[in-house]
C-alpha cells in the first residue's frame, strides 16, 4: 500500500484518537488501551514500510500521549505526586527528547564561542563578566583561593539569593519560548557564552582545576537544569511554529502545559544546587579532591540519569505493559 493511501485510510481514526486523548472522551482506561493497541499496529506498519516517513513521528507522539493518559486515569495505589515524578515527567521528556538535544546543542555551541572569543580577545572576559568580578577574582587567585568570591556572605543568604536567581533565569528561559523559541535561544546563548568565557578565564590564569573542583560542585546540577528549562522553552516555541495536525491554539495549550511541567521538574534540582553553593562550595579548598570530584560526578550522574536515561527506561517499560492490556 502506498503511504498516501495508508494515511488516507487511517487519517480519521487518528484524528478521533487525538480527540479521545486530549479531550478525555473515554469512559474507562481499557477503552483507551484498546485504541492504543490499534495505534501501535499502525505505527508498526509505518515503521516497516515507510521507515523515513514523518508519519512515524506523528504516531509516536500520539503513543506517548496515550501512555500518559492511561497511567493518569488508571487506578493505582501511587499518589499523584509520586506518579508525576516517577512516570509523567519521564514520559514528557521522552516525547520531547529532541528539544532537549537542541537545547544542549545550542548551549554547547555558545560555550565554545565564549571560550574562543576569550582566547582571541583579551577584553572579552571583562566585557562579559564585568571589571569588578575579574579584578576581585584576580586578587583571590593571588591570595591562593580562586573561588573565594563564592564564599562571601552567610550560608543561608547565599542559598536564598542564588536559588532565586536560578529560578528567575529558568522561568525567563521558558517564558521567552513564547517568541517562537528565539527568546529561549537568546537566554541559552547568554549563559553559554558566559560559561565559556568564565572557564577560559580560569584556564588562562592557570587555575582551571581549582575552579572546576569548586564551582562545579553546585554548577553541575545548576547548569544542567537551566538547559532543561531551555528545552521547555523550545517546546513552547515549537508548539506555536509547528502545530502539526492540531489547531495553533490547541498546540499552544499542549506545549504550554507540558513545558510548565518540565519547568517545575527542575525546581528541586535548583534548590539542591543552591544548597550546595551555600553550604558546600565554600569549603571546596579544604576538602580532599576525591570528595569534591565525587560530589560533582554524583550530582551530574543523577540529573543526567533522570532527564536523559530514565525516560527511555520508563517508555520501554510502559510500552511493554500497555501492549499486554
Amino acid at each position: 500500500m502506498r503511504e498516501v493511501a495508508f494515511i488516507k485510510q487511517n487519517k480519521q481514526k487518528w484524528l478521533n484518537f487525538e480527540k479521545t486523548i486530549y479531550n478525555n472522551h473515554f469512559k474507562h482506561p481499557d477503552e483507551l488501551s484498546s485504541l492504543y493497541i490499534q495505534l501501535m499496529n499502525d505505527l508498526s506498519y509505518a515503521q516497516t514500510y515507510y521507515p523515513k516517513s514523518k508519519t512515524i513521528s506523528y504516531l509516536n507522539q500520539l503513543a506517548s500521549a496515550a501512555f500518559q493518559r492511561i497511567y493518569r486515569t488508571k487506578r493505582t495505589k501511587t499518589n499523584r505526586f509520586i506518579s508525576f515524578w516517577k512516570t509523567e515527567i519521564p514520559l514528557i521528556m521522552f516525547d520531547y527528547r529532541r528539544y532537549t538535544f537542541y537545547a544542549f546543542l545550542i548551549f554547547g555551541l555558545f560555550v565554545a564561542i565564549g571560550a574562543l572569543s576569550a582566547a582571541y580577545d583579551d577584553s572579552f572576559v571583562r566585557l562579559i563578566l564585568g571589571d569588578h568580578y575579574v579584578n576581585t577574582t584576580l586578587e583571590n587567585i593571588e591570595n591562593g583561593d580562586p573561588v573565594a568570591i563564592y564564599k562571601s556572605g552567610s550560608n543561608w543568604g547565599s542559598f536564598i539569593g542564588i536559588t532565586f536567581n536560578n529560578l528567575f533565569v529558568s522561568m525567563k528561559s521558558f517564558i521567552f519560548g513564547i517568541s517562537g523559541g528565539i527568546g529561549t535561544g537568546y537566554i541559552l546563548m547568554v549563559n553559554g557564552i558566559m560559561l565559556g568565557s568564565f572557564q577560559y578565564f580560569f584556564y588562562e590564569q592557570g587555575v582551571l582545576w581549582e575552579s572546576v573542583r569548586g564551582i562545579w560542585i553546585h554548577g553541575a546540577m545548576e547548569i544542567f537544569a537551566i538547559v532543561i528549562t531551555g528545552a521547555a522553552g523550545l517546546v513552547l516555541g515549537a508548539s506555536i511554529l509547528f502545530p502539526k495536525t492540531y489547531s495553533r491554539l490547541t498546540a499552544l495549550k499542549i506545549g504550554l502545559k507540558n513545558g510548565i511541567k518540565i519547568l517545575i521538574s527542575t525546581f528541586p534540582f535548583m534548590f539542591a544546587a543552591g544548597l550546595l553553593e551555600g553550604f558546600v562550595t565554600r569549603y571546596s579548598n579544604t576538602m580532599p579532591n576525591w570528595l569534591s570530584v565525587g560530589i560533582i560526578l554524583l550530582t551530574l550522574a543523577f540529573i543526567s540519569f533522570y532527564y536523559l536515561i530514565y525516560p527511555h527506561i520508563i517508555h520501554k517499560k510502559l510500552r511493554t505493559h500497555v501492549a499486554t492490556i
